[in-house]
C-alpha cells in the first residue's frame, strides 16, 4: 500500500445523508452494530469497534447541522439492547457537546 492509499484509510469518509439512518433491525450481534456505525459515520478504518473509539471519533464530528435517525433498536435481543445502551449514552453525551446533532430513537 502507497502513502496516498495509507492515508486514505486513516482518513474518515464524507457523511453524506441529513438524516443518517442507524438501522439496527434484525440486528443480532455487537460486531455488527460497530460495523453499522463505521459505515454510516464514516468512521475510519482504525476505528477500534469499541465504545471508547465510538466517542473519540464522534465528539469532534460533526461541524454543521446533523440529524442521526436509530430504527430497528427495539428488534434487538434484550442481551444487545442493554449493551447498546452506552451507545445511546454516547451519543446522548455528543449532542451535549455538540447541540447541533440530534438523535432521536425511532423504533
Amino acid at each position: 500500500m502507497g502513502e496516498y492509499e495509507e492515508q486514505a484509510a486513516c482518513a474518515f469518509k464524507p457523511i453524506r445523508e441529513n438524516p443518517i439512518i442507524l438501522d439496527f433491525t434484525g440486528c443480532k450481534y455487537l460486531g455488527v452494530v460497530h460495523q453499522i456505525l463505521k459505515e454510516k459515520f464514516g468512521l475510519p478504518d482504525y476505528y477500534g469497534e469499541n465504545w471508547d473509539a465510538l466517542w473519540d471519533c464522534l465528539r469532534y464530528l460533526f461541524d454543521e447541522e446533523q440529524k442521526v435517525e436509530i430504527r430497528g433498536y427495539g428488534t434487538m435481543p434484550k442481551d444487545l439492547q442493554q449493551e447498546c445502551l452506552k451507545m445511546l449514552n454516547i451519543f446522548d453525551d455528543v449532542h451535549k457537546d455538540t447541540p447541533n446533532v440530534t438523535f432521536t430513537v425511532v423504533s
